[in-house]
């Protein structure tokens, strides 16, 4: 379970990172176990969600929800640059009520199958320059620092989530896929608590084992087991988090054994599934 990473923690409702890699570097898949936007400013990347890819322009908005495996691909030397946040679901959470969803645009993007955001008009928009703000801000020691920036942040969430209700925001197409990895990939996360084995998927998506596990890996970074392993870990323990007691939880998830489902989310989250934790992100 170790062939991809989980990076870093957020003990915040958000953090913000202005990042510039002057030389081409590799990174590898990973997730976190919160929401991250990224506003791309300049290189020339390509950036790979849950087997999806999409060649970057400037300005785009990149929306990665919780648990989906991304990196980005540098294609040459020219310079990455880009603004992230990372926001905390139970914050968003926090927020939700009535009309107000600051989350909904995340849900749009799992909905739409599709990580990056376009509006050819970005970069002049209120959107980007209340981010611009709140990155100025991030530093800003003056009397209360920190309420201004929650309140820069609130309101750039609340531009996010009217720009994609209005469609002034186009969810881009994926320029790269293997339509057969895609619809896999969907399969597993719709049937998670399903006993799965190799055999079975590669037989219902009419593909020969070794075909089905080297395409996966290639495209994911996942083998197909670490996939699942991780998705139900993440599964149990939002229904933990929600009260279920763990033992009706590891069956709930898919696992089936309580012991192999123990040791899993203790390696994984480093508490025992009785504990309480937060897992975490780095900044690519």
């Amino acid at each position: 379970m170790n062939e991809y990473e989980k990076l870093g923690y957020l003990h915040q409702s958000f953090r913000l990172f202005h990042l510039k890699d002057s030389r081409k570097r590799e990174f590898s898949f990973h997730y976190h176990d919160f929401y991250k936007i990224l506003l791309f400013l300049s290189g020339d990347v390509t950036y790979c969600i849950e087997g999806k890819s999409y060649a970057l322009a400037p300005y785009d908005l990149v929306l990665v929800n919780a648990g989906e495996v991304h990196r980005p691909i540098i294609r040459s030397d020219r310079p990455y640059e880009r603004i992230i946040l990372y926001v905390s679901p139970e914050f968003l959470d926090s927020c939700h009520s009535g009309d107000c969803d600051l989350g909904l645009c995340f849900r749009q993007a799992g909905q739409k199958h599709s990580g990056v955001l376009r509006l050819p008009s970005l970069k002049n928009s209120r959107l980007c320059q209340t981010l611009l703000a709140l990155k100025e801000a991030d530093s800003d020691a003056d009397y209360a620092g920190a309420v201004y920036r929650n309140a820069l942040f609130l309101e750039f969430m609340v531009h996010l989530n009217r720009a994609a209700l209005h469609d002034s925001l186009h969810f881009l197409e994926t320029g790269e896929a293997n339509e057969k990895i895609l619809a896999i990939l969907s399969y597993l996360n719709g049937h998670l608590t399903d006993e799965l084995s190799i055999d079975a998927l590669a037989e219902k998506f009419f593909t020969s084992k070794y075909y089905l596990m080297h395409s996966f890996k290639k495209e994911t970074g996942y083998t197909i087991g670490n996939y699942l392993a991780i998705k139900r870990l993440r599964f149990a323990r939002e229904l933990i988090l929600k009260g279920m007691p763990a033992t009706r939880a590891c069956f709930e998830c898919g696992f089936q054994n309580y012991s192999t489902f123990f040791r899993a989310y203790k390696k994984h989250f480093g508490v025992s599934p009785g504990g309480a934790g937060l897992p975490g992100g780095g900044k690519p």
